[in-house]
């Protein structure tokens, strides 16, 4: 029965986010009930995708992304397929009437990823950031307000503006592993190999003014969204404070994270915060 399937399929999403991430998928678990197994059918896609051009070093990454575009391509069609993170995603994108072009900048960065390495413009490395991270955003904003078009263009650039934070802190977090694994860099006009703390500072203060703009927008969403996306917010503020402390120097040495025991710690706060309208 298909039915049967489709409760596979979004079992399978859920799995993928609480076996990639277990911060994403705690803020998750705040959202309520009736749009949490929407959330983790958009990551299941994203990480699926992006798992492809970081990780599958041993196979032909772009043969594999090509099948999983065309597999992609024929699920968002046909509304079925037989892989079931597609077919989960398929069902959340017609759901809420997901717009084509957030799917297809989010493919385009990913595929960018397969061989590009360096970015050395502003341009390249904001046009990057929208399709790898603020499309997402604006994915799950779509689920956020029920696919109403009136709250979604209402909030739409400040969902696109706590993406563009969440990316930032995760190149600054991860430089290590992206620069010493997969040779990339992406913010421009930086010296990864001496990074100074100027250099680092500024690339902190744009990413906290996007913090300032995203949590304008945190405030107006629907009581059903607002707790959880509260919760990832606060995260990744905690690990922009741990990067903000750490020597420019020992950043690209180093790959910051946030304990389990300072998570939990993190969710009652914000819990408490959220309660009292102190957000």
């Amino acid at each position: 029965m298909k039915i049967l399937f489709d409760t596979v399929s979004y079992h399978s999403s859920k799995l993928v986010t609480k076996t990639y991430s277990t911060s994403f998928s705690l803020a998750t678990k705040m959202l309520y009930k009736s749009i949490r197994a929407d959330i983790y059918n958009i990551y299941g896609f994203v990480r699926l995708a992006d798992e492809i051009v970081d990780s599958f070093h041993d196979f032909d990454k772009e043969f594999l992304f090509n099948r999983f575009q065309d597999d992609l391509e024929l699920a968002l069609k046909d509304k079925i397929s037989l892989n079931p993170i597609l077919n989960s995603f398929q069902h959340t994108y017609h759901k809420y009437g997901i717009d084509k072009d957030l799917v297809d900048a989010f493919m385009n960065s990913m595929r960018t990823d397969l061989h590009k390495t360096i970015y050395l413009t502003d341009e390249e490395y904001k046009a990057y950031i929208y399709g790898s991270a603020d499309v997402v955003g604006l994915m799950c904003l779509k689920v956020f307000v029920k696919g109403d078009r009136q709250k979604y263009d209402d909030l739409k650039d400040t969902a696109m503006a706590l993406g563009s934070a969440f990316q930032k802190v995760n190149f600054l977090r991860d430089l290590k592993a992206d620069y010493d694994d997969l040779n990339r860099t992406y913010f421009p006009n930086t010296d990864l190999n001496n990074l100074d703390e100027i250099s680092k500072q500024d690339i902190i203060n744009e990413i906290e003014s996007d913090f300032e703009k995203g949590l304008s927008g945190i405030k107006k969403l629907p009581i059903e969204a607002k707790f959880g996306v509260f919760m990832a917010y606060r995260y990744y503020r905690q690990l922009l404070k741990k990067l903000k402390k750490t020597p420019a120097l020992k950043i690209k040495d180093s790959r910051i994270r946030v304990s389990n025991p300072k998570k939990i710690e993190l969710l009652m706060r914000s819990y408490v915060k959220y309660q009292l309208k102190l957000m």
